[in-house]
């Protein structure tokens, strides 16, 4: 259980401010296999000499001083950093974003990192990857603070589905995160490696090994730079850029503001079906708020037995004192499968008591599209509606098919430029399974 005493304007501000540009470029794909985790001695013995330090015996109020303590990265000095060492010191707003957001989740990763016995640096691995931005979305569909694909998700077991992405929840995530990176430094004996291949692919990383070894030539990161593309060239500078800059902001006249170094958030044990406004209502949050905290939930209604939430400690309070006097439904959504063509959203929102619009934007339906047969969407509870929960089998497995609506409800006929924007919606959704971005970051990622 996590707790705070922070109140929630940081939260506000963090949220107030407008989302950062990521830094990502481009990555080659990579698959995990398993024949490459032959454990290394030397890599866990490097790991246990690393030691973790209990958070509650570390008394520095300031959470950026708790991670200087825990550098045990070997610094990387070249021309590469010093570009971006003069990059980031010279975007102030930018640093001030990051840094807004990053307020919300550092503590958690930094105690996580603590936990294994991995260098505290690592908290600053999602600067690069997603400006600490849980909603950031790569070209490749890479989401999240550490930028995840659908199959390296899937492959740590983060949870996708049509009612949540646990690529962008910070619990899931940071977990399968520092999971990967300790494979990669088992795998290698190497961090500068490990990170090369986390943001490269380790097959990749090894064959440049591989080539170097052959050549007589060294193996270690900056040897093996030059057959790197520039991303990943300029991947472990990029870090080594951030760490220098919070290792002494002042001498690159950089402010960071102060990150108190005690836990922002706590868990709460959901039991049931809620919407997730009724949520952030009982915990006297914003929606944007709340969202902030519970990135990873897609839909207006928050599913399943297990699931937890996070919340701020005092508006964890405020959520259970609310909850217990709270005197309606707490969902007031449910699910319907779609069995034909004669079910169109114009005529669901009549069977529901609702608009169109509201039908479209809960299952973010593109205009100009319809639903297949065999799609499970979301619709208002009716007083004829069960009053159950949404099964976890609907759960796990609804899905949405959409196709081009070749004409309205009056039987008229769209015209060439409205049936190529309905195709290209189409496709995007066979792509994204029908998620909406709120924040999109340059570069492709594929491990």
């Amino acid at each position: 259980m996590y707790e705070t005493t922070r109140t929630t304007k940081a939260l506000a501000l963090a949220i107030l401010l407008a989302p950062a540009i990521s830094l990502a470029a481009e990555s080659s794909s990579s698959t995990i296999s398993q024949s490459n985790t032959s454990v290394s001695a030397a890599a866990l013995a490097k790991t246990a000499s690393l030691g973790a330090v209990k958070g509650d015996d570390y008394k520095d109020p300031d959470l950026w001083g708790r991670i200087r303590s825990g550098y045990a990265i070997p610094d990387v000095d070249n021309n590469l950093v010093a570009k971006h060492v003069q990059w980031y010191s010279s975007r102030p707003e930018y640093l001030a974003r990051t840094s807004g957001r990053a307020s919300l989740y550092l503590y958690h990763v930094v105690q996580e990192l603590e936990k294994r016995g991995m260098p505290t640096e690592l908290a600053l691995l999602p600067v690069i990857e997603s400006a600490f931005n849980p909603q950031a979305l790569s070209t490749a569909d890479a989401s999240g603070l550490w930028q995840f694909v659908p199959g390296t998700g899937k492959d740590f077991n983060l949870k996708q589905n049509m009612f949540k992405d646990e690529r962008r929840g910070v619990l899931a995530s940071t977990d399968a995160a520092l999971t990967y990176l300790q494979r990669l430094y088992t795998m290698f004996g190497d961090w500068q490696l490990a990170l090369a291949a986390y943001n490269w692919g380790e097959g990749n990383v090894q064959k440049a090994i591989q080539k170097n070894r052959a050549a007589g030539k060294p193996t270690d990161f900056e040897s093996l730079a030059e057959l790197m593309p520039a991303e990943t060239r300029n991947y472990v500078p990029k870090l080594q850029a951030v760490k220098n800059i919070i290792a002494n902001p002042g001498q690159y006249g950089v402010i960071l503001p102060v990150i108190d170094n005690q836990p922002y958030f706590t868990t709460v044990d959901k039991t049931s079906d809620i919407d997730l406004a009724v949520a952030a209502q009982l915990a006297e949050m914003s929606i944007d708020e709340f969202k902030a905290l519970n990135p990873q939930f897609k839909k207006p209604v928050i599913t399943g037995e297990s699931t937890k939430i996070l919340l701020p400690k005092e508006n964890a309070e405020k959520f259970h004192l609310n909850l217990a006097q709270w005197g309606h439904a707490l969902s007031s959504w449910t699910t319907h499968k779609i069995t034909g063509a004669k079910e169109t959203i114009a005529s669901l929102a009549s069977k529901f008591g609702t608009t169109p619009d509201v039908i479209r934007q809960a299952n973010n339906i593109p205009p100009q599209m319809r639903l297949k047969a065999g799609s499970t969407i979301l619709v208002p509870k009716t007083s004829t509606s069960t009053a159950s929960d949404i099964a976890e089998s609907i759960i796990e497995n609804a899905s949405i098919a959409l196709e081009a609506d070749r004409g309205s409800s009056k039987g008229r006929k769209l015209t060439g430029a409205q049936r190529i924007k309905a195709t290209v919606a189409e496709l995007k959704n066979r792509v994204t399974g029908g998620s909406k971005p709120s924040a999109r970051v340059n570069g492709r990622k594929h491990r």
